[in-house]
């Protein structure tokens, strides 16, 4: 991408600028950063946005994840869509002009990815997207809005599956920008599989057990603005969850957003149940642990789709739809909505049968940053060699 506007470039630079913003970003950069400085080491820097600021969660999950301390961080914080955006892009800007990078690197589909990706391609600095090409076609959610952006102004589009390529085709970017990698965030499971906690661990260490979990059990997250924010549907979902629970004893690690919205419209009681393990927020290899060993989870998230998955465990998507959909074509996902009845007889099926089987898909074999910055230093060479010419 050229463009006459653009600043000089500081003759020290030449590297990638990666940019973090979100916890779900966490999972996706670490492999990353790790293959930049691998064999023939790329220059990379990283900047946190801290669109997620928890300064106590941040630090466990790079920690966890090996990830090295951001050398930026813009210390944005919380606020609305549109206030947040523009407050990245505001303090992006001056950095960006400062590092002078050969390339920005975003990842995933949080405000901190269409933001950065803006200034970037504004000033004439390429984009490099992570997890390119994936749509749920549900323009209500603020994180497809991102993705289709960002897609449209990237000078490199990494995807996950192969139908993200078709749907980046039909939108009018060009094939030769398209490189099919496979998944980040399976990297990041591969190499941390081992070292996932014990779900025991994570159990019996919490306050009051869970009981007649013999049988197993199962895992529930919830954060969504389309489930947690209406009180309706929220009161539906908690309820039907009790249900469940009488069933398969649930373990509910319970997102800050969700807590909230629990306690501002008096919900609390629909959580009083033996069967049912409320949880803090966890780390990364404590939920990873407690997926690995579940019978099932239910679920809004998209990266949990991926990891059960990969994982070959059942997940019940509490969602209309999913911008992942080999998770439901090759994997072990079943999208149900918001429905009580589809939810249950989705949860009976799963405790029936053992649920779908699935496969782990293409490419998802924990390599994909590997193949991510190999194209990239072939992609510097290249633009180095322009520029001399």
């Amino acid at each position: 991408m050229s463009n006459s506007a653009a600043p000089n470039r500081n003759p020290r630079a030449g590297g990638i600028l990666c940019v973090v913003g979100a916890r779900p970003n966490f999972m996706k950069i670490a492999p990353i950063m790790a293959a930049l400085k691998g064999a023939g080491p790329i220059p990379a820097r990283l900047l946190h946005t801290g669109q997620h600021y928890d300064a106590a969660m941040n630090q466990q999950f790079f920690r966890e994840l090996g990830i090295p301390l951001p050398d930026l961080n813009l210390e944005v914080g919380s606020a609305s869509h549109a206030v947040q955006t523009a407050e990245i892009m505001r303090r992006f800007e001056p950095v960006l002009d400062a590092e002078c990078p050969a390339a920005v690197l975003v990842v995933g589909d949080v405000n901190s990815t269409i933001a950065c990706a803006l200034v970037a391609a504004k000033k004439g600095v390429p984009v490099v997207h992570v997890e390119a090409g994936l749509r749920s076609f549900d323009r209500t959610m603020p994180e497809e809005i991102n993705r289709v952006l960002t897609d449209q102004i990237s000078d490199l589009l990494f995807t996950t599956e192969r139908n993200a390529r078709e749907n980046l085709l039909r939108e009018g970017v060009a094939e030769p920008r398209i490189h099919f990698v496979g998944n980040v965030m399976i990297d990041t499971l591969h190499r941390n599989l081992e070292r996932a906690v014990p779900a025991a661990q994570t159990l019996g260490t919490s306050a009051g057990g869970l009981a007649g979990c013999a049988e197993g059990y199962g895992v529930l997250t919830l954060h969504r603005p389309s489930n947690v924010d209406d009180p309706y549907v929220l009161r539906t979902l908690l309820g039907m969850v009790r249900e469940i629970s009488d069933r398969l004893p649930l373990v509910f690690p319970l997102h800050p957003r969700t807590r909230a919205q629990i306690g501002r419209h008096g919900l609390e009681t629909l959580l009083d149940s033996q069967n049912l393990l409320v949880l803090p927020p966890l780390g990364y290899l404590q939920m990873l642990g407690l997926m690995r060993e579940a019978r099932l989870v239910l679920t809004d998230s998209g990266g949990i789709q991926e990891e059960t998955t990969a994982l070959g465990v059942p997940c019940i998507t509490l969602r209309n739809n999913t911008e992942r959909p080999i998770t439901v074509t090759e994997g072990t996902n079943t999208v149900v909505g918001q429905d009580p009845a589809r939810i249950g007889a989705a949860v009976a099926e799963v405790l029936a049968t053992g649920g779908k089987g699935g496969r782990v898909p293409e490419f998802w074999d924990g390599r994909a940053a590997v193949r991510i910055a190999g194209i990239l230093r072939r992609w510097l060479e290249d633009t180095a060699a322009r520029q001399v010419a």
